[in-house]
């Protein structure tokens, strides 16, 4: 589980053609000592050309923009930053693209009227803990189940041991590393090691893939 050194603060960059919005969310983060604002752009080209000089650890990236949009610019952060976490900010709470979007590598989706305590948490989880999930990402991930392609899901022939099964169901009751270790009596190292064997058994590539499987699957229960 990656954790910022001591003084050292996050690193975020955000891309949102709205500048009052930016202004806001960089207003609300300057309070924040272990969050640094280090990047601002104004549509998915622009942050790219700036990730090329700037490392952010995560990046805050509105859907709709002109030039180049989230839904385009997320596959290109994926291929060229693939250990930035990607919180996507949006005016709509649409299901279907909130899963496309976890699916293919976003790391959280808030909608834009989010207070600036839940940004602030979403970007400190995401860091140390790779996912925020919160209602909206949960229902939306569900929600799939009923529309997912039949090769994520049709695993029925998976084997998973006691221990791997556990670990899923805690990680699905989005219990942290540290977490799952104490309850299961095992280092957090071997936490992080079950979870990367997990998604090698299931084909899940992201921890939303895996809560989709546990659910499909009937591991845990769909509410």
């Amino acid at each position: 589980m990656k954790r910022p050194e001591f003084n050292q603060a996050i690193k975020v960059a955000i891309a949102d053609d709205h500048a009052l919005f930016r202004a806001g969310v960089k207003t609300a983060l300057a309070v924040k000592k272990d969050v640094e604002l280090v990047a601002e752009a104004d549509n998915g080209m622009q942050l790219l050309n700036l990730l090329k000089h700037v490392e952010p650890d995560v990046i805050l990236l509105d859907i709709q923009m002109p030039i180049m949009d989230g839904i385009q610019t997320l596959p290109e952060i994926r291929k060229d930053h693939p250990h930035v976490k990607v919180i996507i900010l949006s005016m709509h709470n649409d299901h279907s693209m909130i899963s496309k979007l976890m699916e293919i590598g976003a790391n959280s989706y808030l909608t834009k009227n989010s207070d600036s305590e839940t940004i602030y948490q979403a970007i400190k989880t995401c860091y140390e803990q790779e996912f925020f999930f919160n209602e909206l990402t949960n229902k939306a991930l569900l929600t799939g189940l009923r529309t997912k392609r039949p090769e994520i899901g049709a695993m029925q022939d998976v084997n998973l041991t006691e221990k791997e099964l556990t670990v899923l169901k805690l990680m699905c009751e989005e219990k942290t590393t540290k977490e799952i270790a104490d309850i299961v009596d095992i280092s957090p190292r071997t936490v992080e090691a079950i979870r990367d064997k997990l998604k090698t058994k299931t084909g899940a590539k992201s921890m939303a893939g895996l809560v989709m499987y546990a659910v499909k699957n009937g591991i845990i229960q769909q509410q």
